[in-house]
């Protein structure tokens, strides 16, 4: 698996590791079919969400 970083977007990571869904929801991001995840990087995502941008990456990044 290649390393996830803030500019990717969130279908894209979720596209190529449908297993993922479980950190997402842990961080308090439902982007399993949330109409967003396709125009949003992770980055745009993590602070509309109001997520630690880097805890979440480490996470994604650990799974």
């Amino acid at each position: 698996m290649k390393e996830i970083t803030k500019n990717m977007m969130i279908y894209q990571i979720l596209d190529e590791n449908p297993d993922l869904e479980d950190v997402f929801i842990a961080h308090g991001m439902n982007c399993v079919g949330c109409p967003g995840s396709s125009g949003e990087t992770l980055e745009a995502a993590a602070e509309g969400h109001g997520v630690d941008l880097r805890r979440l990456l480490e996470d994604l990044n650990k799974a």
